[in-house]
């Protein structure tokens, strides 16, 4: 029997995961996943009209959430990894069980560890025994290296790399399109800019972007 399943957040990753839950089922003799719907609590009118298009009900906002939660699993369709950490706290003190989705094109190497409420989208590659904590998000075509580390709400977007033995800590973004070579260590809520070449550590909290990778604060070079 399907489990009942509802997204928060109705913007584009939103609806890439709604991709996700469709190609589960697609791939399944029986649907695995029912999707009740989506929340958000302030969605932009064109996020409102393209969940209608394809019609997925909008549900509401938080009161909506804490309600579905009682017996409905959460997945958090959410780009921002701040965002994620705050809702999905939010979610499990109410009791919610948030949901692990891997698209059925993902390529899942071996002794890989993949935490709850991680969503890993079509064309993924990721290696033997990478490890994943909560809430990560692999946006399509990303690639994870052997014996990589994501820790709890990092994203990695579209097309980026990340080598064999890294370590991305919490809340950081790894831009589409970057690199980060093998070893490095990319600190707490750092952010990997769009076609980045990452050739030594990132400290937490800092933004680098370039080929290879600078630092930046306030669009000035450090």
């Amino acid at each position: 029997m399907a489990e009942d399943i509802v997204v928060i957040g109705a913007g584009g990753f939103g609806r890439e995961t709604l991709d996700v839950l469709e190609a589960i089922n697609g791939a399944s003799r029986e649907p695995v996943w029912n999707i009740v719907g989506v929340v958000d609590d302030a969605p932009a009118p064109i996020q409102q009209q393209r969940l209608e298009a394809r019609g997925v009900p909008l549900l509401g906002g938080g009161d909506a959430l804490r309600s579905l939660l009682r017996t409905t699993q959460y997945v958090i369709g959410i780009g921002a990894p701040s965002a994620r950490a705050r809702l999905s706290a939010k979610a499990d003190g109410w009791g919610g069980r948030a949901a692990t989705l891997i698209h059925p094109t993902a390529v899942i190497g071996t002794q890989t560890s993949i935490g709850r409420g991680a969503v890993i989208c079509g064309g993924v590659q990721l290696s033997t025994n990478a490890r994943l904590g909560q809430h990560v998000h692999l946006n399509p075509g990303a690639i994870i290296g052997h014996d990589a580390i994501l820790d709890d709400f990092v994203s990695v977007n579209p097309g980026a790399i990340v080598s064999g033995e890294a370590h991305v800590r919490s809340r950081a973004l790894i831009g589409a399109g970057a690199v980060l070579l093998q070893g490095l260590d990319v600190g707490a809520e750092a952010v990997v800019g769009a076609s980045a070449c990452v050739t030594r550590d990132v400290l937490a909290g800092t933004t680098v972007k370039g080929v290879p990778a600078r630092s930046f604060a306030d669009g000035v070079l450090l």
